[in-house]
């Protein structure tokens, strides 16, 4: 495996899991069948520019130079999340979410940069914005995913 490859991987990985330390990256590395050193990770993590930015529930993770831009909207967005929802009711596959008047767009811009996989599309008015999901399933785990935003 070349460098190139090995670093692509290592983006690859940090973008797909939260990676937390050098060694839960090493994990990962060599889950996927590469072999590599703390040494060889802590050069590439420099190379790459990769830092470290805050999840939703306080921990740390590593971020792509890309990605940490997204981070801090993100950040962002949750509080958006958290200061601007009233309340939040499930019809079929359809979320309808109340907010305060006013926020609509802002609360769908943010459900959309959260990028939710149960997400079909958003519609925003002044104070309700309805969610399309894919199915009744997905709208229960995104009621439960945006509660854990708000919490």
């Amino acid at each position: 495996m070349t460098k190139k490859e090995r670093q692509e991987k290592i983006l690859e990985i940090i973008d797909r899991y939260e990676v937390e330390t050098q060694d839960d990256l090493i994990k990962r590395l060599t889950d996927e069948g590469i072999a590599v050193t703390q040494a060889t990770v802590s050069r590439d993590i420099r190379e790459l520019r990769i830092t470290k930015a805050h999840t939703a529930d306080g921990r740390q993770k590593y971020v792509s130079p890309a990605r940490a831009d997204d981070t801090m909207l993100s950040e962002k967005y949750l509080r958006v999340m958290k200061e601007g929802v009233l309340s939040m009711d499930p019809a079929v596959n359809i979320l309808v979410i109340h907010t305060v008047s006013g926020m609509a767009m802002p609360v769908a811009a943010a459900i959309d940069a959260l990028h939710c996989p149960e997400v079909a599309g958003c519609i925003a008015g002044d104070d309700t914005v309805f969610v399309a999901t894919h199915s009744v399933e997905e709208t229960g785990i995104l009621v439960r995913r945006l509660k854990d935003y708000q919490d």
